[in-house]
């Protein structure tokens, strides 16, 4: 009961005002999320709020504030009881700043198993050149295995033209474009229950640890290095990610320890897939760009050291990126 009317208004308006502000707060940005926090504090207010109104209602001298009330609690009870889903802003400086690393970094058990599998087959792709070399026309991608390291590197050392004069642009749009469709496939390949994404992640393993021993073992690591860092740095990473996405999408099938339906689980999925399935094909467009204009070019044109210090550089903006940013 209450004994004194104003007095009860003055000491509960500042608990109305507050909670109109978070009201007004969530109308307004409707994509912004609240920390528990808040949440706690938003739930807190709209209980004092509706227990104020429950007390006003016996007093007909306040009608207007019995109204603003009304309002408020009508409100609260939409925000904490909408099931319908929001309208989404495509926000693209949000988006890749904050929800595709928050995305990434939501399913990292899925890429560190992406990652393990690549491992195994750069391993094997490794012993395999090492202890059979006549394997290398089997593991390595076709043409690689055409010429020993060595002469390879001299050929493109004493090369005097250029031979991608006039033909950057659709080169980098080659690859660019053949990237991103294995990657896709190697993503899609998720609704085989996991089973394809594992397969293309150890091909890619296999190819990759071959080439490596095999010009390491010829002397030629700085070479590899060299020819590989600018992009590679980006695109086997992208690379990871497509076979993390697949993963992902192959766990939301399987259902390990849920008991949701398998529609149920693909929608909670789903929206994350794509997120990482654009942030791979963005990283592949750049490997691209950088591997038809910088990696192909080899010394004396681009010296080495250059060429593996951009790379590493690469990678540790890449790791900042994914392990920071959003946070």
């Amino acid at each position: 009961m209450i004994i004194d009317l104003q007095r009860f208004i003055t000491s509960e308006r500042s608990c109305w005002n507050e909670l109109d502000k978070m009201l007004g707060r969530l109308e307004a940005e409707p994509n912004a999320r609240m920390k528990l926090e808040e949440l706690q504090r938003f739930h807190e207010l709209a209980q004092r709020t509706a227990a104020s109104l429950a007390k006003l209602t016996t007093f007909s001298s306040e009608p207007e504030t019995r109204r603003y009330l009304e309002s408020l609690i009508a409100r609260a009870y939409g925000e904490i009881h909408e099931t319908r889903e929001k309208r989404r802003r495509i926000l693209p400086l949000r988006w890749f700043f904050q929800t595709l690393p928050q995305t990434f970094r939501r399913h990292i058990r899925a890429f560190y198993l992406s990652l393990a599998i690549t491992l195994a087959g750069f391993v094997f792709g490794g012993f395999a050149t090492a202890f059979d070399p006549d394997s290398r026309h089997v593991t390595m991608p076709f043409g690689h295995d055409q010429l020993r390291p060595s002469e390879r590197v001299q050929q493109e050392e004493n090369r005097a033209e250029d031979r991608l004069a006039g033909q950057k642009t659709s080169f980098s749009a080659y690859l660019m474009t053949h990237n991103i469709q294995v990657s896709i496939f190697t993503f899609a390949l998720g609704m085989t229950w996991g089973v394809g994404t594992i397969l293309m992640l150890f091909d890619n393993g296999i190819g990759l640890g071959a080439i490596s021993v095999d010009y390491a073992a010829d002397g030629q690591t700085r070479f590899l290095l060299g020819w590989l860092m600018p992009h590679g740095v980006i695109e086997i990473p992208a690379i990871l990610i497509a076979g993390q996405s697949g993963l992902a999408l192959a766990l939301g099938l399987i259902g390990w320890g849920k008991r949701a339906p398998m529609g149920t689980r693909l929608r909670e999925v789903s929206h994350d897939v794509v997120t990482l399935s654009f942030g791979f094909g963005i990283l592949l467009v750049w490997a691209g760009f950088v591997e038809a204009f910088l990696s192909q070019y080899h010394e004396p044109i681009v010296p080495y050291d250059a060429k593996i210090a951009f790379g590493a550089i690469e990678l540790v903006l890449l790791c900042l990126y994914l392990a920071k940013s959003g946070r």
